[in-house]
């Protein structure tokens, strides 16, 4: 009976372990539970007007430049203007002792007076001898003397009308006004400085401000590139007086008055291999300064029918490569390398690479990958894809 029993119990014991077993295998070989799809958010590609735009680095100038200097010798008594301010054409800035020139204004007309005594004398005695010698009183040489004498009367009557103007000029000249309209900055001269026409040193700078020039430069590679693309018809010319020109300010932000491009240099720089092409932007508040460094985004030719792409749709290889991800009717992602062309705003000129039609992803880049099916979400509002061409 014992036996029995124990071989019963060995039994029920075996057959626990091969149930055990079993369920083990059975739970194994259950199928693994599938990933989530991917969502992504895609724009399709629409042929559009471009506007080819470069952005170049150049230099805010002062269109107009005057250093103020002194036109006469002499001690300066006093500084009328306030340094740093703005002034006008005409504002007096310095005054000059005009007490010498006040001397010399009255000596010169004393001088006039004498010349007008004696041109009165000449002139009195060359009608009488004029008379005298139809009647032969007097000899025709006497005449004579009598005619170019008053002759020289009047040519000193002149010399002295000019030494009067001379000296109303240099009186005048002692009152330094400022020949320009515009900033002026500090006096390099003080009170009781003795100043003069030679001086090296000016007495002051203004420089116009408003409106205010940028000088950029260009490549020459570049600028042929664009005219060779013009010339074969794939883009079309603009015009100066119609091209958009926008300062891009040190935080990223276009300035928000627009300029104008006034002209390119006929000549290259052999230093650089570069032009320089100069624009001008209204300054009313005088937010831009001579000397400062900016970005200028230069609309130079308009493609008819174009491509662009957000900034942040475009990926880049360990190369540097750019590429974007490109979702099928099938919803399968595959990779595309493109092109690029030039920036506009936010985004890429797409030169080669893609089509009208396809689908780029631009949101969820990160959980897409080539070769795998993706959910295209809808966007969240409805926009239009526009051009930026910095306007």
């Amino acid at each position: 009976m014992s036996d029995t029993l124990t071989v019963t119990l060995r039994r029920m014991a075996l057959l626990a372990l091969v149930g055990s077993s079993l369920g083990g295998c059975s739970a194994s070989d259950e199928p693994e539970q599938q990933a989530p799809v991917p969502h992504v958010r895609v724009e399709t590609l629409q042929l559009q007007q471009l506007a080819i735009t470069s952005e170049l680095n150049g230099r805010i100038l002062a269109p107009r430049t005057a250093q103020v200097r002194a036109r006469v010798a002499g001690v300066v008594l006093k500084r009328v203007y306030r340094e740093g301010s703005d002034v006008k054409q005409g504002d007096v800035l310095f005054q000059i002792d005009p007490a010498p020139f006040k001397a010399d204004l009255d000596s010169a007309q004393a001088a006039l007076a004498r010349a007008d005594a004696t041109r009165y004398q000449a002139r009195l005695q060359e009608q009488r001898y004029r008379e005298l010698v139809n009647d032969k009183a007097v000899s025709g040489q006497e005449y004579d003397n009598a005619k170019a004498s008053l002759l020289q009367a009047n040519a000193a009557v002149a010399e002295a009308k000019a030494a009067v103007q001379r000296a109303l000029l240099n009186l005048g000249y002692a009152t330094v006004t400022a020949p320009i309209a515009g900033r002026i900055g500090r006096a390099q001269v003080t009170e009781g400085a003795l100043v003069g026409q030679n001086e090296a040193t000016p007495l002051a700078t203004i420089e116009q401000l408003d409106p205010i020039h940028v000088d950029v430069t260009q490549s020459t590679r570049e600028i042929t590139a664009l005219r060779k693309a013009l010339r074969a018809g794939q883009l079309q010319r603009v015009d100066a007086d119609q091209a958009s020109v926008t300062l891009i300010e040190d935080d990223g932000s276009a300035y928000p008055l627009p300029g104008k491009l006034l002209f390119s240099d006929i000549q290259v720089d052999p230093s650089t291999n570069q032009i320089t092409l100069r624009s001008e932007f209204p300054n009313p508040n005088l937010d831009l300064l001579p000397g400062s460094y900016v970005r200028v985004r230069l609309a130079q030719a308009v493609q008819a029918q174009g491509l662009s792409v957000p900034q942040r749709a475009i990926l880049r290889d360990s190369a540097g490569v750019p590429k974007v991800l490109v979702v099928d009717a099938q919803s399968q992602v595959s990779e595309r390398q493109v092109v690029l062309g030039s920036v506009q705003g936010d985004r890429w000129v797409v030169r080669d690479g893609l089509a009208a039609g396809d689908q780029v992803v631009v949101e969820g880049l990160q959980h897409a990958k080539a070769g795998e099916r993706v959910q295209i979400d809808p966007a969240p509002q409805a926009t239009s894809v526009t051009q930026h061409t910095g306007q």
